[in-house]
């Protein structure tokens, strides 16, 4: 390939290795980070030394997530780095909710990759997260989805398919998908997924009621099913999810 001669070409002349941490520095929206094949930091960028509670990046730096952050979420991500950097495959667009040290919860699609050494063995990871924001609701996109929206934040008594709301945008699957990622980040799986879970999460955060019940009342037919689901999207089991978050207000 033409691109790869110049390449080395470029990084060969310069004075030091370039790991564009000085460009994610700006991205506020953006955790981004380089770890080595012990999983430990080597570069990280200044939003995720503030979402970690630090000060500086030095203290972030040798450290693995599990040795950072709130169990269990420390744990959850040393082990998706594991599974990156044992099998050499990428982790892309996971869609993830993230409680950090500053007790703010957020989704966040993650993207993780191995980075190989000459002789082809995994020597570490790039990866970086990405908040989900919210969408422009005056675009064309969002308003030719919106009727499809409004009825599936709505309907809780049974879950709405992806071909249901296609047919209720009047759109195909393909067109209903590109316009739900570019007004909200992610494709309408994704979406009714995030929603299920949003009101599911503010169930537990908010009342004592049963799980059963709210895997109930989140559309789902019965627990195990919901449990399977929220860990997927999570990390967390239901239960797992409740004691954390109240944790946080300790």
């Amino acid at each position: 390939m033409p691109s790869q001669p110049l390449t080395h070409e470029l990084f060969g002349q310069l004075a030091e290795p370039y790991t564009a941490e000085r460009l994610f520095d700006g991205l506020h929206d953006t955790v981004y980070f380089i770890k080595n094949a012990e999983g430990q930091y080597v570069v990280v960028n200044e939003t995720l030394v503030e979402r970690c509670g630090m000060q500086r990046k030095d203290q972030l730096i040798g450290r693995k997530s599990d040795e950072i952050l709130r169990p269990p979420y420390g744990e959850i991500f040393s082990e998706q780095d594991r599974l990156v950097l044992q099998t050499g495959t990428p982790l892309i667009t996971q869609l993830e909710l993230h409680l950090y040290a500053t007790h703010d919860v957020g989704w966040c699609l993650t993207n993780k990759y191995p980075l190989r050494g000459k002789d082809g063995s995994n020597i570490g990871l790039v990866g970086f997260s990405r908040d989900l924001g919210k969408p422009n609701q005056a675009s064309d996109d969002y308003r030719s989805v919106a009727k499809a929206v409004q009825l599936a934040e709505t309907k809780r008594d049974r879950p709405i398919s992806v071909m249901e709301m296609a047919q209720i945008a009047g759109l195909s699957r393909f067109q209903l998908d590109r316009r739900m990622r570019i007004a909200f980040g992610l494709n309408t799986g994704q979406w009714l997924l995030k929603q299920r879970i949003d009101f599911a999460r503010q169930q537990l955060d908010g009342s004592d009621k049963p799980i059963v019940t709210i895997a109930r009342d989140a559309g789902y037919a019965d627990q195990s099913a919901f449990t399977r689901q929220f860990r997927r999207a999570t990390g967390l089991s239901p239960s797992q999810y409740r004691k954390a978050t109240q944790s946080t207000d300790d």
